[in-house]
């Protein structure tokens, strides 16, 4: 009986043993194969350092293929503060080099970080500045690469294309509406050191950053370059508040050319003022609709059956009274007897009125509203307003008839503020 007892615990024991071996290979197995990546990756994240490598940001090109936004390579400076030997030295002979003071430069050099990035005053340098420093083989000084953006038309679609920051972020435009896509991913050079930031002499390894994507326009750079041009030869001849123009393809709505006066160089937007950097005319500003206006009211007057353009006349005498105003024609003493094609035709503003009240309050807005008035058209630009002056709401006889006939205000693809 003892001894089937002994040899029950026995089993037992080696039953837990072999249990317990198993536990310890799968874990080892686990850790040595399945897990290793992690691990070893953390173990690395100990004594790892990465030197950051700026992507170059997307392009942007016309249509046509003109370029319209690039890069510039430039560089910035790095500190590794427990590398420099010579502090002092270091921040005398830099400082020189920056035009700076040599306390901003040891406010850098003496932070307890492991990596210091020189703000402002280190970023972007010249090729010029940047070979100095790297003739002085400091310990712990690096120069890395940087992209700048670059717009080699200058002012040329400026509110259209916008700018960015000194991090290559997108602040207005279409570098704003589209910035995660013009925006590449961090490359970086990988250095090792030990806990206080001293360099262990092994070989670094340099991930290669991923520029960003490049984007086309519907911009055709002959008409944007033609309009740029009839713009200032505007702003020289007549001097005004504002000038804006826009072309569009009528079958697809493809913008092919847009820009405002006053406008801006992108590649040194911080010379200006915020009123002109972030204020695209074209899309901002409220107007009146004027002559345009009266397709809409001609296209509900039929629509509702409310007349036959070829059947129905209308006299104009030149003008016509609407409690109390009056509305003029833009031919003095009128175009007479006329049918309804002929009143549009000659753009008759007293046809129009007459239109309106056949057509009424309610109806004549319902279908301003069906038409998209009032409302942003939703293009990718930041800053669009709707566009138009008059309120979609019950209005009095004049409003109603001068809204039949878009306020009288003629406007065209060109448009001037005086």
């Amino acid at each position: 009986m003892f001894s089937k007892n002994i040899h029950k615990r026995i089993k037992i024991v080696l039953l837990i043993v072999i249990v317990v071996f198993i536990i310890i290979i799968a874990k080892v197995f686990y850790i040595e194969v399945i897990d290793y990546k992690k691990l070893n990756k953390l173990a690395n994240g100990l004594w790892s350092r990465n030197l950051p490598i700026e992507a170059d940001r997307g392009k942007i090109f016309t249509v046509d293929g003109e370029i319209l936004a690039g890069n510039l390579t430039t560089t910035s400076l790095v500190f590794i503060p427990n590398q420099i030997k010579d502090k002092n030295l270091v921040a005398e002979k830099i400082s020189e080099v920056l035009g700076v003071t040599k306390e901003e430069i040891e406010k850098h050099i003496y932070k307890k970080t492991m990596m210091e990035r020189v703000h402002p005053e280190g970023r972007r340098l010249s090729y010029e500045v940047a070979d100095k420093i790297n003739s002085f083989h400091f310990d712990g000084v690096y120069l890395l690469k940087e992209s700048k953006r670059y717009y080699p038309n200058n002012e040329m679609l400026s509110h259209v294309l916008g700018y960015v920051g000194i991090d290559n972020q997108g602040l207005s435009g279409l570098e704003l509406e589209y910035d995660d896509i013009l925006t590449g991913e961090y490359g970086s050079v990988q250095y090792f050191s030990d806990a206080k930031g001293n360099n262990l002499k092994r070989n670094s390894v340099y991930v290669e950053p991923e520029d960003g994507l490049d984007i086309y326009l519907t911009i055709n750079y002959k008409i944007q370059s033609s309009i740029e041009r009839e713009l200032d030869n505007i702003v020289t001849k007549y001097n005004p508040e504002g000038a804006w123009a826009i072309a569009m393809n009528p079958n697809t709505g493809e913008i092919l050319g847009m820009s405002s006066r006053p406008n801006f160089n992108p590649n040194e937007y911080q010379k200006y003022s915020n009123e002109t950097i972030n204020r695209n005319m074209a899309i901002w500003a409220s107007y009146e609709p004027g002559s345009t206006f009266k397709i809409l009211t001609v296209s509900a007057a039929v629509n509702e059956g409310k007349v036959d353009l070829i059947k129905d006349t209308f006299y104009d005498g030149g003008s016509v009274n609407v409690d109390g105003a009056r509305i003029k024609c833009w031919k003095a003493g009128g175009h007479g007897s006329q049918t309804f094609l002929e009143v549009v035709q000659n753009s008759c503003n007293p046809g129009f009125v007459e239109l309106g009240r056949r057509l009424g309050t309610t109806t004549l807005f319902s279908y301003i509203d069906k038409f998209g008035y009032g409302k942003k058209t939703g293009i990718d630009l930041n800053g669009e307003s709707t566009g138009i002056l008059f309120p979609l709401s019950k209005v009095g006889p004049v409003e109603l008839a001068t809204t039949a006939f878009g306020q009288g205000v003629s406007v065209t693809a060109l448009h001037l503020t005086v």
